[in-house]
C-alpha cells in the first residue's frame, strides 16, 4: 500500500492510497477522507462512485464532501471507476474502456482479464477500507450517473454489507438505455438476461431495500433521457419502496449539482449510519 498524497482537510487527512489489486489485476488508486473524530475511533463510512471519465480525484475535489463529513464525523470513500494501465484493455469511446468500468464483472473478452470493478468494490477494496478506517459494519453508499448506477445496484444486491445507499442522478434503467446497453452488451456480451443484475430499477423490483432510498436528479439535466429516473421511480411507486427522489429544478448533470446536494446526502447516511 502506497501512500500517494496526504492532505490536511477540515481537520482531518485527504489520503490518497494506491496499491496491487488482485481483483482488477493492475494496481488501483482510491482516495480516503478520515475526519477529525477518527482520531478517537472507528467512525462511519460513506462510499462515493463517480461517473464516467472520472478517476478517484473529481469527486474528492470538487464535490465539496469533505466539510460535511467532517461536521458529521464520516469518512468519505473515492474510488477509481476502472482499472487503468498500459496492460488494460481500452476503447476510443469516452464511454467504454478506461474510466467508464460501469461497476461490472466482465465476462467477454478483452474486459474479463481486468474490469471487475463489482468485486474490487464489494470485496478487496472494502476489506482494505475496514482495515484502514477500523470500521466494518456502518457503511454507506452513494455516487453520480454511472457511479449513482453502481451506488444502487451493489447496495441492493448487497445488503448486509451497507446500511444506506443514495444517488446522484443515476443511470437509473441501464438495460434500457444507449448508457448501458452499449456497456453491458460490450462486458457481458448480447444475452440480455445476465444485464438485469446491473439494472438498480430491474433489481429493486425484483428485491426491495430494506431501508428508504434518497435520489436527486437535476430537473434540467441535459442527460436525462439517457438516466431514466421516471423508471426508477415507478418501480419505487409500484414497490411502496420508502425513499424520496427529488427533482431539483434548474440544475443539471455537473459537479455544481452534486455539490449543492453534497451535505444533504453526507446529513442523511450519517443519521441512518449511527442508527
Amino acid at each position: 500500500m502506497e501512500v500517494v498524497a496526504e492532505n490536511r482537510c477540515y481537520g482531518g487527512v485527504q489520503y490518497v492510497y494506491r496499491h496491487p489489486s488482485n481483483t482488477c489485476a493492475c494496481d488501483m488508486t482510491f482516495g480516503l477522507f478520515m475526519p477529525p473524530q477518527a482520531k478517537h475511533g472507528p467512525v462511519p463510512v460513506l462510499w462515493y462512485l463517480s461517473g464516467l471519465t472520472c478517476t478517484h480525484e473529481n469527486a474528492m475535489t470538487k464535490g465539496g464532501f469533505q466539510k460535511f463529513a467532517a461536521e458529521e464525523g464520516v469518512a468519505l470513500v473515492f474510488p477509481d471507476t476502472s482499472p487503468r494501465g498500459e496492460a488494460v484493455a481500452d476503447d476510443q469511446a469516452y464511454d467504454l474502456g478506461q474510466g467508464a468500468g460501469f461497476y461490472v464483472n466482465a465476462s467477454r473478452s478483452p474486459w474479463s482479464a481486468h474490469y471487475r470493478m463489482y468485486d474490487y468494490i464489494r470485496t478487496e477494496l472494502r476489506a482494505i477500507v475496514e482495515d484502514l478506517t477500523g470500521e466494518a459494519v456502518r457503511h454507506g453508499i452513494t455516487g453520480h450517473s454511472m457511479g449513482g448506477h453502481g451506488a444502487l445496484t451493489i447496495a441492493l444486491r448487497n445488503p448486509d454489507l451497507f446500511k444506506s445507499v443514495s444517488a446522484f442522478a443515476p443511470i437509473a434503467n441501464p438495460t434500457r438505455s444507449d448508457w448501458g446497453r452499449k456497456q453491458l452488451s460490450s462486458y457481458l456480451g448480447e444475452d440480455e438476461a445476465g444485464w438485469a443484475q446491473y439494472d438498480s430499477t430491474l433489481l429493486l423490483e425484483e428485491l426491495g431495500w430494506k431501508g428508504d432510498i434518497l435520489v436527486d436528479q437535476g430537473a434540467s439535466d441535459q442527460f436525462l433521457d439517457l438516466l431514466r429516473p421516471e423508471s426508477l421511480a415507478a418501480t419505487m411507486t409500484a414497490r411502496r419502496q420508502p425513499g424520496q427522489l427529488r427533482m431539483q429544478p434548474g440544475y443539471d448533470h455537473s459537479y455544481f449539482f452534486v455539490a449543492s446536494f453534497a451535505g444533504d446526502h453526507v446529513a442523511w447516511h450519517a443519521e441512518r449510519l449511527n442508527d
